[in-house]
């Protein structure tokens, strides 16, 4: 059965209702002169059988089929008697050309009114997932492989406008002419008409059995194919990684494992499908045989004439057409099915980070940043990274958060700009909970610099003002030169327009780590969160990032979280962090006094 998600899939044509309405109004009037073909067979056949024609008297002009029928009957039959068969013949050839023509113009209209439709919705999915994954909190994205969601903006997408948008008009098309053909066909013989519905009837129930086994067969599919995108993803990420450790026939083989399930479960898939078609002539044949033996009965037995039988057979032809139509798009809906509910698990996927309602604005950062009593845990069923955590922070002052792997540093600086909601207490800035702080506005006041340099694949100076909507060319090179990065930028084949390729890969990591800093400097923010800033670069890299990083952090609130302790003896407070909790602080002239965690960091550093 088509199920909630192509309900809520089709709630997209709301945008588009003027096309939709046309390409309706195009199947509707295609459908109409489909129908009105049929009873032009029985006059057809009557000009080229019979032999002598009776003269007619002029029917009475009605509002109804029989009249029509009536009219054009006796036209008909005065064309024959007063200018000859030839005429006659070439008028109900001409009719049907024309009938014909109309048909398939309306026919190409509904396609095309239909055609801006199907894409638009597909841009509108695709767009509303990436809007999504924008959104989505940061413990969605460690709970998921990142092919797998790859492939479901992807392939599943695409599949949506294979398998369900491009069949889209018959849905509209096929019914309406199934329709008004079962009302002709009931007109000419109602006993014969419900013989036949039977054995339509029949013939759905068992298409509709295959068509739900496709649905689960594609499901399969998709998810085979999002772990194939995920382990190519992992292997263009790790390259240095599988050639440094003569990994390659590992992964290699890792991939063609994955290859082959995808080809076995995509070739049942297959076979699944391509049984439709043969297997749905193959019971519109049955069906036409037995209403061939039925019907001509009734012809031998003079229940019906020969002309409305034909025309009869040529109406339940245009019931089998579009009802082949209607279950390969039944078929292929049910196979869309599938990847559109992959697409909805992300579209579904809660935001536990949400702004409330009313949010509060968060103009300018005034006196103090609070940790109270702030706990959390990633999962409810670990135990928790934070617990108990009271710190102040007052304006304009370096606090350092140093400890061991694993101490809940970074999950500690996450929680401030709402990557993370605490689970226990809460952090206040000038008083007011972040989680009463419109988004925008808190992270608005931040500038955070990782280990990782987060860089995009454009240009020097699109990656500086990442994020900013104006800023001059000056504005950018004055930061720049306060991050050490203006000199190796002009370097650079095309200056600040040259391309740093995926993730900055053109730069080393000195370079990429100083654009990141120059990026935070433009932004000039109040609040600066600095994790492990200058951990992953060499002695010289590290010394020219941290005079740049001396110049960022002067009159800002900083929060700096580092492995390497002679990075942070300028701070003014050192906070030191064991399994969750702050067990030392103080500046680091006063730890070095003190026995305990501090100076064991500073003794195996040193050593």
């Amino acid at each position: 059965m088509i199920n909630r998600s192509f309900w809520r899939l089709l709630g997209y044509l709301k945008a588009y209702r003027a096309n939709v309405a046309l390409s309706i109004l195009s199947n509707v009037l295609m459908a109409m002169f489909t129908v009105l073909s049929i009873p032009l067979i029985s006059p057809f056949l009557e000009i080229i059988f019979q032999t002598e024609v009776a003269p007619m008297d002029k029917p009475e002009v009605r509002l109804s089929v029989q009249s029509a029928e009536q009219y054009f009957n006796y036209y008909l039959t005065q064309l024959i008697l007063t200018q000859g068969r030839d005429k006659a013949l070439l008028f109900v050839c001409g009719s049907i050309l024309i009938i014909f023509f109309a048909k398939n113009l309306f026919r190409y209209l509904a396609m095309f009114f239909m055609a801006p439709t199907r894409n638009g919705i597909t841009r509108d999915v695709r767009q509303q997932l990436f809007d999504k994954l924008l959104v989505l909190p940061l413990a969605y994205f460690s709970e998921e492989r990142k092919g797998d969601i790859l492939s479901r903006i992807t392939a599943d997408v695409q599949e949506i406008e294979w398998s369900i948008l491009n069949v889209l008009e018959a849905v509209f098309r096929e019914p309406i002419i199934i329709a008004l053909s079962l009302l002709f066909m009931i007109y000419i013989s109602p006993s014969l008409t419900g013989f036949v519905f039977v054995l339509i009837i029949f013939t759905a129930i068992v298409i509709g059995g295959i068509g739900r086994s496709l649905k689960r067969s594609s499901s399969q599919v998709q998810h085979r194919l999002g772990n194939m995108v995920s382990v190519i993803e992992e292997a263009l990420g790790g390259l240095r990684i599988i050639k440094g450790f003569n990994a390659a026939g590992y992964q290699r083989g890792k991939f063609a494992a994955e290859n082959n399930v995808y080809r076995r479960t995509l070739t049942r898939l297959l076979w699944r499908k391509d049984l439709s078609s043969p297997l749905s002539e193959f019971l519109g044949i049955a069906v036409v045989t037995v209403l061939l033996w039925f019907g001509s009965r009734q012809v031998f037995s003079g229940q019906m004439d020969a002309g409305a039988f034909f025309s009869f057979l040529f109406a339940f032809y245009n019931v089998i057409d579009p009802a082949k139509s209607f279950s390969k798009a039944f078929y292929d809906i049910q196979k869309g099915i599938a990847a559109l509910e992959r697409v909805e698990m992300i579209l579904d996927a809660p935001i536990s980070i949400q702004e409330k309602p009313n949010a509060a604005p968060l103009p300018s950062f005034e006196r103090q940043i609070e940790y109270r009593h702030v706990s959390f845990a990633y999962r409810k069923d670990d135990g928790p990274v934070l617990n108990d955590i009271n710190l102040i922070i007052p304006k304009g002052k370096i606090i350092a958060v140093v400890g061991p792997s694993g101490a809940g540093k970074s999950t500690l600086a996450d929680l401030l700009p709402r990557f993370f909601d605490v689970d226990e207490g809460g952090i206040f800035i000038d008083g007011a909970d972040v989680r009463d702080i419109r988004l925008n506005d808190l992270r608005a006041q931040m500038g955070i610099v990782t280990q990782e340099a987060i860089l995009f694949n454009d240009t020097i100076f699109n990656n500086i003002v990442f994020g900013l909507e104006k800023a001059s060319q000056e504005a950018v090179e004055q930061a720049a030169r306060i991050a050490n990065a203006h000199d190796f930028i002009l370097a650079t084949e095309q200056g600040y327009q040259t391309n740093i390729g995926d993730r900055g890969s053109k730069l080393s990591g000195g370079q990429r780590q100083r654009l990141t800093i120059a990026r935070a400097i433009l932004k000039n923010p109040p609040i600066l969160i600095l994790d492990e800033a200058t951990s992953s670069l060499d002695s010289e890299s590290e010394k020219l990032v941290q005079e740049a990083l001396i110049h960022l952090m002067k009159d800002r609130t900083s929060i700096v979280i580092a492995h390497r302790l002679s990075t942070i003896q300028h701070a003014h407070e050192i906070i030191v962090m064991k399994e969750g909790r702050i067990i030392q602080r103080g500046a680091h002239a006063e730890l070095m006094e003190q026995p305990g965690e501090y100076q064991k960091l500073v003794a195996l550093q040193a050593f």
